[in-house]
């Protein structure tokens, strides 16, 4: 293990890497204090700047970008009543009322020192249980692979906002685009429709900006965030000593249960800020101070939205499973760069494991020097009209998608998911299990065909082994629980209440 941290010391305090580091920090905390754009979206913008970059440098830099949007996210929730992030919906429930009462200085350090806090454990965390995960995964077979794909699968389905059959039509809808192109065994082309530019397959940074970038900008058009006021903050900085007393055990709590959801396929930030919102609320012996401004409440789920996302690189670094939509955007990007994520990866690309893990610990100490005295910064960046915002965005895709085969079909391709995104959000059908479909899809079907020909078409191969066979029988017990009346129905007041 020492060794392994020296490797990955070295690796991250390259200049190089420090500065790709600093600068995916900076650029995912402005993501986070800018309202409607988010680490899914940003992240898929700015994967064509990373073709010609170190892929370890490309991948430093995403994931500042990713675990800096849940810091930034909290200064709009606290001081605007604004989450910047889904997971700083939960924030402003207690965040903004803190900021009422003139504690907004203490809010934002609670939520920047919790966060810190987390990040660092959660690191701690990926560091140690990184190479034990991945001795396990190594004993997976094909079928034990596929099985755990569609685990992963159902789970998003389950935890994904909406109805459980719109998220199932959606991982569907995603497995399907996975396969246009060209089957890579048989030679034959699926689902292209004639149309030459898609014997290759659609590609991966267009689907995401459309869904995600192209749809966001044609929905804040039609609904412009209505600016509120700035609430001044006063009051020191810091927390008195009974708010150190509420918030500490909470964020320690909020840790814990951002690390461990944030391993499962679909947590992430967002599922871990709202459980530990409702732990919190649950386990505290004065309710009355829950909505009106427990620190508690606060600090709990901003611990937990941190560490749920730096866990969430856990089954993508050892298993190669990304467990959330960013996650499968990390992967896309590994891909591209030619480095397949998996069980493998400690072992053949153990400068990139050690390294990125290590830059997680820098990354969060530049977290917390950026985000305490620049707060009133970002509060100004708020004033930026959305009328020159937009139409930036707009021009970025358009030369990312044009970039990646200098084909003006993909510019087309982008803003026919662009338009698709919109009427998904309209429905209110949650774009991310297309995406998790999308990408798990084809390595699904590998894994499958795989399983198939060494058992010589025998499909109980499935049930016959151990894991594969737990693994399904899971599946079909949470998806069938989650159709009936009673239990879909308490889930849906949970993400409502949420």
């Amino acid at each position: 293990m020492l060794d392994n941290l020296i490797l990955g010391f070295s690796v991250a305090l390259s200049l190089q890497n420090l500065a790709f580091a600093f600068l995916g920090a900076m650029i995912g905390t402005a993501i986070g204090v800018l309202p409607g754009l988010g680490p899914t979206a940003t992240i898929s913008l700015l994967l064509p700047l990373t073709f010609g970059l170190d892929p370890i440098t490309a991948i430093i830099m995403l994931a500042g970008i990713y675990y800096g949007a849940q810091y930034g996210g909290s200064t709009t929730a606290i001081l605007l009543n604004l989450p910047g992030e889904i997971s700083g919906v939960v924030t402003v429930i207690e965040g903004y009322k803190m900021a009422q009462q003139g504690r907004a200085g203490a809010a934002l350090a609670a939520a920047a020192l919790g966060s810190f806090f987390a990040g660092t454990v959660s690191t701690f965390v990926v560091a140690l249980s990184g190479p034990l995960l991945t001795q396990v995964a190594l004993s997976f077979g094909p079928p034990d692979y596929f099985a755990l794909m569609v685990l992963g699968l159902v789970v998003a389905c389950i935890l994904a906002q909406g109805g459980v059959l719109k998220a199932v039509g959606m991982v569907v809808l995603g497995l399907t685009l996975g396969m246009v192109g060209t089957d890579v065994q048989t030679g034959q082309q699926r689902f292209t429709f004639g149309i030459p530019e898609l014997s290759d397959g659609i590609n991966f940074v267009v689907l995401a900006m459309g869904l995600f970038g192209i749809s966001e900008v044609i929905l804040n058009l039609e609904n412009p965030e209505i600016r509120k006021g700035i609430v001044a903050t006063r009051g020191k900085l810091w927390l008195t000593k009974e708010e150190w007393r509420y918030a500490t055990p909470a964020a320690i709590r909020g840790t814990i249960l951002g690390t461990v959801l944030g391993i499962l396929p679909g947590g992430g930030a967002s599922l871990s800020s709202f459980a530990s919102y409702m732990v919190e609320r649950r386990i505290t012996r004065k309710p009355e101070r829950f909505g009106n401004g427990a620190i508690e409440g606060l600090a709990g789920p901003e611990s937990a939205n941190n560490a749920g996302a730096q866990a969430s690189f856990i089954p993508l670094l050892t298993l190669g499973i990304p467990s959330n939509a960013v996650m499968a955007l990390m992967t896309g990007a590994l891909i591209i760069q030619g480095i397949q994520p998996g069980p493998r990866m400690v072992e053949a690309q153990p400068a990139l494991f050690w390294g990125l893990i290590c830059s997680m610990w820098i990354g969060n100490l530049m977290l917390l020097v950026i985000n305490l005295p620049m707060i009133g910064l970002w509060v100004q960046l708020l004033k930026v009209p959305y009328k020159y915002l937009y139409a930036g965005i707009l021009i970025f895709c358009c030369i990312g998608s044009y970039s990646l085969n200098n084909n003006i079909f993909d510019i087309y391709l982008m803003a026919l998911f662009g338009g698709v995104g919109y009427l998904f959000a309209k429905f209110k059908m949650e774009p991310a299990p297309l995406l998790l479909g999308f990408v798990l899809g084809p390595m699904m079907e590998e894994h499958m065909r795989r399983a198939m020909l060494l058992s010589r078409g025998d499909a109980m191969v499935f049930f016959e082994r151990p894991i594969s066979a737990t693994l399904l029988v899971l599946a079909f017990i949470a998806l069938g629980a989650m159709l009936l009346p009673n239990i879909r129905r308490k889930k849906d007041e949970a993400m409502a209440a949420g």
